[in-house]
């Protein structure tokens, strides 16, 4: 699909070029990458979002028409994204407002859909951000973190990704009285790192991660190639991960650039090391300084030792102190 030259101005500053290979001249090992980040856009940062547009309304609506709506326990704010029957509250301004949660999955993603901010232009996701064409037919995604917890946690389907089971098992879930969901926990049949407040946000987090891959990020309803994951090859993998790479794109052997930053209003210019020999060869001279050092010790110390004193005694206090022989002080 073609872009706008504006689209494609905002497309370059969403690339980021990372060189894997041994040197600056090593294209072939160079990767050109789409990177960018959804702040505001994770499940918890989407609840308290929702949460305060909940207060909101309620409060006008209250004012406006002489509602009492969430402000005692016979007249809850009838929230759907909540697990049926679960009973919660909402603090501010020192105000508490009641929810009773009614469950109601497919209700739930329709209230939150807003929230993702899309924009009528093509070739964007959440919040207007541009996102690059996908070959869906040849692509495969993993989702890391709250993509994995949301999954697995509770609902205990991680790994390969299929819309239908994953729909059936959010709905049925939500669906679920909140004291049959607590006995479950108390009977460990979750995750052992799940706790009760996920128990309790699970149902708004399985549908928000339904909208953002399906609604925010556009990935079709019969997409198969997603795999929620935590570790690969053993080791866990979190956004961090990115952040490294790209903190580290210029590595092994280009040029390490250090940024210019600014603190307490004075600015330092970045230095770099040319080549990474360079700093191999500091490094060497460091160690070799250190042993000649240390030669010039034990030559003093040898000198200050009377001439009498054998050199096992000489290696007993330089190297053989620390050793105790039994029956001896």
């Amino acid at each position: 699909m073609p872009i706008t030259p504006s689209q494609e101005e905002v497309a370059k500053n969403l690339l980021a070029e990372f060189n894997l290979g041994c040197d600056a001249h090593r294209t072939e090992h160079v990767y050109r990458v789409y990177v960018t980040t959804f702040l505001g856009f994770g499940g918890n940062a989407a609840r308290q979002r929702y949460e305060e547009s909940i207060v909101a309304k309620t409060e006008v609506e209250n004012r406006l028409l002489g509602k009492h709506t969430g402000e005692t326990s016979e007249t809850p704010y009838l929230d759907p994204c909540l697990p049926l029957d679960i009973v919660d509250e909402i603090q501010h301004n020192g105000k508490t407002l009641l929810l009773r949660g009614t469950g109601d999955f497919h209700r739930c993603r329709v209230l939150i859909q807003p929230f993702m901010n899309k924009t009528n232009e093509t070739q964007s996701s959440l919040n207007g951000v541009y996102q690059p064409p996908i070959d869906y037919q040849n692509s495969e995604f993993y989702g890391f973190s709250e993509f994995y917890y949301c999954t697995e946690d509770v609902l205990r389907m991680g790994g390969n990704y299929n819309v239908t089971k994953y729909t059936n098992a959010a709905k049925s879930y939500c669906a679920t009285k909140w004291t049959t969901l607590k006995e479950r926990f108390d009977r460990g049949l979750y995750a052992s790192h799940a706790d009760l407040h996920r128990l309790k946000y699970q149902c708004f987090k399985s549908a928000w991660m339904h909208e953002v891959f399906h609604v925010g990020f556009s990935f079709p309803e019969n997409y198969r190639n997603l795999k929620t994951a935590l570790l690969v090859y053993d080791k866990e993998v979190q956004w961090t991960l990115g952040a490294i790479l790209y903190r580290t794109r210029f590595l092994p052997l280009r040029d390490i650039q250090q940024e210019n930053f600014k603190a307490n209003h004075y600015h330092w210019r970045g230095f770099s090391f040319v080549y990474n020999h360079y700093l191999f060869l500091v490094c060497f001279l460091v160690v070799l300084l250190s042993i000649l050092l240390y030669l010039l010790r034990l030559r003093r110390i040898h000198h200050r030792m009377p001439r009498s004193m054998s050199s096992s005694a000489l290696w007993m206090e330089e190297g053989g102190a620390a050793l105790k022989i039994p029956g001896t002080p």
